[in-house]
């Protein structure tokens, strides 16, 4: 949307903000650089980034409150489960909702007057229609212009090529425990520092987040990133499955989906008001199944 907004054939926007959770991959920050310096500065139109913090970090500090991500749980009695997913509302809505009020002129507390609104434009596709929502509160008006042109993911992935950004990352955290194995052996094969920091982190969530222990919330069970609920050092990510196979044995058509998506069964990848993944039983720090 930026690059359509930047080469007129969408309007002229006011800003992009890109909300950082700390804790991206390397190529999602070289991309955006490249954004920037490419796209957005000779266009005049400028990037905002936004943080509420490091997701990382936070995880691992019992001083700090932690929006708890979504992580696979293997409770004692043997049942699976997973803890509440808060970390998309947390660091990623929260400090964009921040950002617009203050670019309002009205800052958290005060109250925005009424019909004081943006038109914030969310990145979703004619392939996910469905996940076309209203904005929650009133000073934020969503629009979702991609659907208004009826381009689905192949087409964005052809208009971004035209451009030379084939290599778009897809932007989420490296531990989001929504990866598939296609991911997850993308970051092992191509970047052995990355992989390193979600093994050990992996590790150290085993109990749960640092700030719920600190409490005495301890979970009742084991935490995972990897949906097998084993340690990510020994996952199977090299398994490739049946979908994947069924990918390799047939050429995929330019609509169709890449072969890690195939593979999760979802789009992977993190949006603010479009957070993909599979849904699984939910645990919360309590370890209370719902």
């Amino acid at each position: 949307m930026l690059a359509l907004s930047a080469e007129g054939i969408l309007p002229k926007i006011d800003y992009a903000i890109f909300a950082d959770t700390g804790w991206e991959p390397g190529a999602v920050y070289a991309h955006l650089q490249r954004l920037e310096r490419e796209i957005a500065e000779p266009a005049g139109i400028p990037i905002l980034r936004v943080s509420s913090g490091n997701i990382r970090n936070d995880a691992l500090d019992p001083d700090h409150r932690f929006a708890s991500m979504p992580l696979y749980v293997l409770n004692k009695d043997g049942r699976p489960g997973m803890t509440r997913r808060q970390c998309t509302g947390e660091y990623k809505i929260k400090p964009i909702k921040k950002k617009v009020r203050e670019l309002l002129g009205y800052p958290y507390p005060a109250r925005i007057p009424k019909g004081v609104f943006v038109e914030q434009w969310v990145g979703i596709s004619t392939d996910e229609f469905h996940r076309a929502k209203d904005a929650d509160v009133k000073y934020m008006r969503n629009r979702h212009p991609l659907i208004d042109m009826s381009w689905s993911r192949s087409d964005c992935v052809r208009y971004l090529t035209s451009l030379g950004l084939a290599d778009t990352p897809k932007s989420s955290c490296l531990g989001c425990p929504f990866h598939g194995n296609a991911q997850w052996r993308h970051i092992r094969d191509n970047s052995p520092a990355e992989w390193q920091d979600v093994v050990e982190f992996d590790a150290a969530i085993r109990k749960g987040n640092a700030r719920a222990n600190a409490t005495g919330n301890r979970l009742l069970g084991e935490a995972f990133l990897h949906r097998s609920r084993v340690p990510l050092s020994e996952a199977p990510i090299d398994h490739v499955t049946a979908a994947e196979w069924a990918a390799m044995q047939q050429e995929l058509t330019d609509t169709g989906p890449d072969l890690e998506e195939l593979e999760q069964g979802v789009i992977d990848g993190c949006s603010p008001w479009a957070c993909r993944g599979e849904v699984e039983p939910v645990q919360d720090d309590f370890g209370l199944a719902s």
